[in-house]
This record gives C-alpha cells, structure tokens and sequence, in this order.
C-alpha cells in the first residue's frame, strides 16, 4: 500500500500546498489540517487506522504514537515540514523545499543491525565515602552495588551492599563486560565486633560489573568518557549532577540493543603487510580506542564503537564503512533531495547537514524564534556527524547543491572533519563548504541569509558506487576542464615517483600493495603503477629497500588513472650459455662487479661465469664442475636376504 501524508498547518501558522505538493512529490496528499494534534484528532485517528501514513509533525509525536497503540494500528511515520520548511521569513516559495523534504521522507531506509547486551545490574560505585555511600543506598534495591571508597570516614557498619578499598589500576570493557584489575584491595571482614574490619591489601585482584559509576571528580577512565555505554561520571560536589547519574544508572538492567555502527572487510585493509606499518588512519581518528592493531589490518570493537564514523571518513579502501545506515542510503538520500527540489521548481539549493540533537534542536529554535531556514537550504539530518567525509560533500555539489554547510555541535569530533573539508575542497569544492558553530539560533540565520547566490552544477550525477567511486566521479563533474588535481598531504589519492637511479626492480613493492595498484610484467622487468588504485598508504615507501619510492598526493581525472603505465625499466639480462632472458642486466652486471674474482665462491672465471647464467644453465653448470656441489659419489650397492644371512654365517 502506498503511504499518503497527512498535513497540518498548525493553527494556520504556516502555509502549505497540498496539491502542488502532492503533484511535486507524487504520493497522495490530505486537506490541510489546522490542528490535527486537538480538535481534529479523530481525523488523525482515521488516517492512522486507514494505512500507512506520514504525518507532517514531528513536535507531537508522542501523542500520535499514542494514539496509534491505543486503536491497535501500525505507528506512523513522521515529517517535520514546519520547523524546517513552513516557518520561515524567506518570502520565497516554499513548495520545492517542502517536496524535497516529503521525498526524501518516502525514501526506504535500512534498519541498524544491532547486538543483545545484557546488564543484570553489577554495578561499582567509586569515589568519597559520603557521597558514594549515599549514592549506593540509593541504588542497592535496583543493582547489586559495590561501593570502592577512595577517601573519607570509613562506615562503622555494612549499609546492605559491599564495600571495598584500594585503588583502580585498570579498566577496559563496555557496558555489560567491564573487566577491573585493583591494587591494594581491601575487602570487609564480616565477622566481630566493633567498626567494620578489612582484610590486608593485596595486589592484581581483577573482577567484572556490568557498570560504572564514577564519583570520583578525577581524570576519567577511559577516552571520550560520555561515549563510553555503561560508564557514567558525575561531579561528587553537584547534588543535581549525582543525582542524575544515579537515576540513569538505576535504569540500565536488561536487555540492551547496541548498535552495529560500522563494517570491517579485513581483506582491503592496508594497515600493513610483511610486519611493515601503512596506514594508520582509523587508529588516529577514533574518539573511544575502539580500533586497534590487529597484524595485517585492524581491529573494531563494537562494544566500545560509539558510531561517530570519523573512521569510516578517513579510510581510503573502504575497508571501514559506515553501515548504520549503509553509506549508498546517505547518496541517495542526498540525491533525491537534490532532484526533488529541482524538479518542484527550485534552482540552487544549499545542502544543512546537521545531527539528530544539537542540530535538530538549533533549527527549530530558530523556526520558533528567530527567522528560520532560508527557503533554499535544505536540512538534512544524519546520526554521525563526524563520518561526513569528502566523498558526501563532493557528492552533494555534484548531485546539483550550491553548496554544503555542515551544522556543528559542541561535541563534535574534528579530527576528520577539518582534513576531509580540506581534501573536499582541493577536489571542486572550494569556496562551496562550510563548517558552522553558530552559539545561538539568531547567529545561525544570520549565517545562512547573509550568503552570496551560489550556482549549481548545470549537469548533476547520479551518485552511485563506492566512497572512492562517487569521489572520482564528482571531482570530475566539478573540474571538467582540469586533468590533474594537486592536493593536500595524506590525500587518499596520488602517484607514486621511482627514482630510477635507485630503483633494483626487487618488485618487493609489488609483492606487499594491498590494492594492486603497483604491477609487474612477468616477461620484461618493469615496475608498473595504475593510479586509480592506489591508496597513498605508504607501504610501498617503508619496504622499499632502496628508498626509492615516494608519494605524490593528486588526482589524476583522466582515463589515463585507470591504465596501468610503466614507471621504471631496464633491459632484460641474457644467459651466456642458452641466451634466455632473465633478471635485470644492471643487477647481473653489479653483481660480478662485487662478487668475480673477489669471493672464493667465485674465484675462477667459470665459477664467476654462473652469475650470468639463467637458473637452468647455472644448475647444469654446477652439475659438471670439477667441485659438483650435487655429487654424491657411486650409489651403494642395494642389499638383499642372502647377503645378510651369509654374513651370519661368516660368523
């Protein structure tokens, strides 16, 4: 069945057109309500029970999911058309924006994998004696609580939960597997009269808990702490602080769903080869230390992988890809956005990415109370902010956007975000990208009305393919008359330059590319190099023996990148006996300047003429000298029966 939209104007404040609207985005449209959450909510309550349907509210929500459980029919889904459409001073139509927006709305989306974590309420509390005490009554008839108290008056008694002393070496883990290792552990002797009695220290105690309490007011447990599920830190000197962890942490027994925010096909990762060090991307971006070395590619934990997709960004293989939802969802989604709007009219649209709360919040702050969204920028909510990489900012101009804002939170990772703006703009992006942190709705407006009239691309792509595809393909689209692109350091893109003074043609580099973008040819000794594929991981540079090998960061937008082209060759050696090509020539001939006459292995002229001998010559060689390193002298005579019973009776 098809889903139909269901619009409302709020209280007539906002104006929409519903016939054009359904014409623009080709799906069956409602009268306009005026207040489909009050006095109209049994039409809502009609169109809930009659089908799939999306309401064009995203402010009460709740209430028509509500509505939906209690007449027993599917829950609907949701548009925010007025926060980030309707309410606007822009005095331009609003119709290809609101089109744009309810196509993309139609668009199917995958569901997130995700993974069962269970919590049975193991909880530690750490911190001063007064405040994690209290916290810890608080919380000891919903969790099974340990107290580790690091300062203050020990209790003259049990208070109905463990309690602990000693000092936190170490901690790993997520919520649900925390693994601790404690120095100096003391635990309550049960028995006897008068104050609580400990036990004596000991070292290298290790023990497990679901979560972590941390009211300490010390330097946190792990890095990026506030992403760290199941490790919840408060301020032991605010009471509204402690008290908020402590009801969060009251809520975290069960049966969690965490989601599977990243793919890894370890196969394409080039983060080394032979024991050799490449790329390293993913390790240095990653907020939470989710990724780790793992031989000859990495390793992600999805326990402690917040889903921030910084690494997914950077990783030039594609090995890491951001799969909650996958990334062909996001070029389509940007797409459909573009082609909407365009086909509803508009011209120029400017792309606001943004996330689901800073940015969210931000936008309807400023339709609420300040001008709102100019009516040619369209919003475009992701999860992670931080895996917008140069791919989807190319993608986006390429797809027919003016240009791209990227709507920051304070808490945003930049690590990435900064060098792939950087390599987005050496590509076609240049002067077309931002990244905003506007501190209030007003400076948000402000940024987005005082912008010069931006022209888009007259011939938009189609993005489709890998990362590394849809870039090739949009930087081409934004540069049509340029061949080469310089760009900036640790570009996931470029050549490779062979000093030819240098280079053997040991062909090591070629045994250990991960992508195969160094070749050799199997009948003349020649290094090839086919720069679409190469990855700029630099593995080539570390196992070359020689030095020979450095990169250079471009693009090179020609046909010409996807052919394979000879960067060094030298003439082929021939055997002195058969005339057989073998090895190279310059290699042979320094060889014998080392080794003839100065070696005792090659002393003499015929031992030194081997050198020059292909391996089947050299073999035959050796086979007939004087000094037959293969002879074995006359085989032994075969012994039988009879000469072993003859020997018996000899004796």
């Amino acid at each position: 069945m098809a889903k139909s939209l269901i619009l409302c104007d709020c209280m007539g404040s906002q104006s929409i057109d519903s016939d054009g609207l359904s014409d623009a985005a080709g799906l069956a449209c409602s009268k306009v309500h005026t207040g489909l959450c009050t006095t109209q909510v049994d039409a809502a309550a009609a169109a809930i029970a009659g089908g799939e349907v999306v309401i064009a509210c995203q402010q009460e929500r709740a209430l028509f999911e509500t509505l939906a459980a209690e007449i027993e029919a599917p829950e609907p889904a949701f548009l925010d058309l007025r926060d980030r459409a309707g309410w606007s001073d822009d005095p331009a139509p609003k119709l290809p924006k609101m089109a744009a927006l309810t196509a993309e709305a139609m668009l199917d989306v995958p569901t997130a994998k995700t993974l069962d974590v269970v919590s049975e309420g193991m909880c530690l509390i750490m911190g001063p004696a007064d405040v994690a005490l209290k916290a810890a009554a608080d919380l000891a008839e919903t969790l099974s609580v340990t107290v580790l108290i690091t300062e203050g008056e020990l209790p003259e008694f049990e208070r109905g939960f463990d309690i602990i002393l000693g000092r936190l070496k170490q901690a790993s883990g997520s919520f649900g597997a925390f693994e601790l290792r404690l120095d100096q552990l003391q635990q309550p002797i049960p028995g006897g009269r008068g104050p609580l009695a400990f036990t004596e220290p000991k070292d290298g105690a290790r023990t497990q808990c679901d979560l972590i309490l941390d009211l300490t007011g010390g330097t946190a447990l792990f890095p990026a702490p506030d992403k760290r599920d199941g490790y919840l830190r408060a301020d032991p000197g605010s009471i509204g602080a402690v008290a908020s962890a402590v009801l969060a942490a009251s809520q975290m027994v069960g049966t969690f769903e965490k989601p599977l925010y990243v793919r890894l096909e370890e196969p394409l990762c080039a983060h080394s080869r032979a024991e050799k060090p490449a790329c390293s991307n993913c390790l240095g971006v990653c907020p939470t230390g989710a990724i780790t070395s793992a031989g000859e590619h990495v390793a992600i934990d999805p326990m402690i992988c917040a889903g921030c997709g910084s690494c997914a960004a950077v990783c030039p293989s594609g090995a890491i890809s951001y799969d909650a939802p996958p990334v062909d969802t996001l070029f389509r989604r940007i797409q459909t956005l573009a082609s909407a709007f365009r086909k509803a009219g508009g011209a120029n649209p400017r792309l606001l990415i943004h996330d689901d709360s800073h940015g969210r919040e931000m936008i309807a702050l400023a339709a609420r109370f300040s001008r709102g969204l100019p009516a040619d920028v369209i919003p475009l909510e992701v999860d992670a902010l931080s895996g917008i990489g140069h791919a989807e900012m190319l993608a986006a101009l390429a797809s027919g956007f003016a240009q791209v804002d990227l709507l920051l939170s304070p808490k945003t990772e930049r690590d990435a975000l900064d060098p792939q703006l950087a390599l987005a703009e050496a590509l076609g992006g240049a002067g077309k990208l931002r990244l905003l942190e506007p501190q209030e709705p007003d400076a948000l407006c402000d940024l987005l009305y005082d912008q010069p009239d931006a022209q888009a691309i007259p011939e938009p792509i189609l993005p489709m393919g890998t990362r590394r595809q849809v870039a090739r393909l949009s930087a081409k689209t934004l540069n049509p008359n340029a061949e080469t692109l310089t760009l900036p350091a640790n570009a996931p893109y470029g050549a490779v330059v062979v000093d030819q003074d240098s280079c053997t043609l040991c062909l090591s580099c070629v045994s250990l590319c991960p992508s195969g973008a160094l070749g050799d040819n199997p009948d003349m000794p020649q290094l090839r190099f086919q720069e679409d594929a190469c990855l700029q991981c630099g593995l080539c540079t570390n196992i070359c023996p020689e030095d020979a090998i450095t990169l250079k960061p471009q693009m090179d937008l020609t046909d010409a990148a996807f052919t394979q082209k000879v960067v060094h060759e030298e003439a082929p050696a021939e055997c002195v006996e058969c005339g057989a090509l073998f090895g190279v020539q310059s290699t042979i001939d320094r060889i014998m300047e080392k080794l003839a006459g100065k070696h005792s292995m090659f002393a003499t002229s015929d031992a030194a003429r081997m050198i020059q001998m292909c391996d089947t010559c050299r073999i035959n060689a050796q086979f007939h000298s004087e000094n037959n390193p293969f002879a074995q002298g006359e085989r032994p005579k075969v012994r039988t029966t009879d000469d072993y019973l003859s020997k018996r009776r000899d004796h």
